[in-house]
């Protein structure tokens, strides 16, 4: 299970997102087993992929399972912790497998 965060270097409510990211999973013992990638949409990998996931809007964060399968999905926002809590289990376990 992995979180993408899609977004451009310069977006402070993307580097915020990243940040709150980061620090739950950091918080919930989860970081070894979620990754979490920042993907830069101003390249041109990061636009691909971009346009694989239909995103519009920045920052998008998209919970994704191991096969890139979409589990969840914030768009413009950064995911409220309560919405991580009920996705993400301590010890890296999707609440929704």
């Amino acid at each position: 299970m992995r979180f993408e965060v899609y977004g451009k270097q310069g977006c402070d409510l993307c580097k915020s997102a990243h940040t709150k990211l980061t620090l739950f999973l950091d918080k919930h013992c989860v970081g070894q087993g979620v990754a979490l990638n920042f993907v830069d949409v101003e390249t041109e990998q990061g636009a691909a992929e971009g346009d694989f996931y239909d995103v519009f809007h920045i920052p998008t964060v998209l919970l994704l399972k191991d096969d890139a399968q979409v589990l969840a999905r914030w768009e413009g926002r950064p995911p409220a912790t309560q919405e991580l809590e009920g996705l993400v289990r301590p010890g890296g376990h999707s609440a929704a497998a």
